[in-house]
C-alpha cells in the first residue's frame, strides 16, 4: 500500500525554504529602501501615499505579492536548476513563502508585507504565472 504522505516528505523543503526567506529578504531591503526615500523626498512619499491608499491599495498590495511569487521562482530557477520543479515544488513553495512572510512578520520593522489573504492570493497567482512551463 502506497503512503500517501511520501511524494510530501520527498519534496525539496529546505531548499524551497531558502528561496523564500531570500526573497522575502529581497522584497524586505526594497520596501526599506522605498521607507527611507519616502521620508527623505517628498514627490517619493506623496507617490506612495497615492499608490497605498485604498482606491490602489488592494491592487497594489496584490500586485506585490504577484512580483514576490513570481521572483520567488526565479530564484528557485537560478539558483537550484539541478531541481526538477512540478506542480507539487510550487505548492510547497507556496506554502514556504506563507511561513516566511509570517516570519518576516515577527520582526520589528515597518512592513506592508504583512501576511494577509490577499498576499497568499497574490503569491500563488505570481507563483503559477511565472512556474507555467512547470505544470504537469
Amino acid at each position: 500500500m502506497n503512503n500517501p504522505l511520501r511524494r510530501l516528505k520527498q519534496l525539496p523543503w529546505l531548499s524551497l525554504f531558502l528561496v523564500a526567506l531570500l526573497t522575502i529578504f529581497w522584497a524586505s531591503v526594497l520596501e526599506i529602501v522605498l521607507h527611507l526615500s519616502a521620508s527623505r523626498f517628498a514627490l517619493i512619499s506623496r507617490a506612495m501615499s497615492l499608490l497605498l491608499e485604498p482606491p490602489l491599495g488592494i491592487l497594489m498590495a496584490v500586485a506585490i505579492a504577484i512580483g514576490i511569487g513570481a521572483l520567488a521562482v526565479l530564484f528557485l530557477e537560478i539558483i537550484y536548476p539541478q531541481l526538477f520543479i512540478t506542480t507539487g515544488v510550487l505548492w510547497a513553495l507556496v506554502l514556504c513563502l506563507l511561513i516566511a512572510t509570517f516570519l518576516r512578520d515577527l520582526l520589528p520593522f515597518p512592513t506592508n508585507l504583512e501576511p494577509s489573504y490577499f498576499m497568499l492570493i497574490g503569491n500563488m497567482l505570481g507563483i503559477f504565472t511565472k512556474g507555467k512551463p512547470y505544470w504537469r
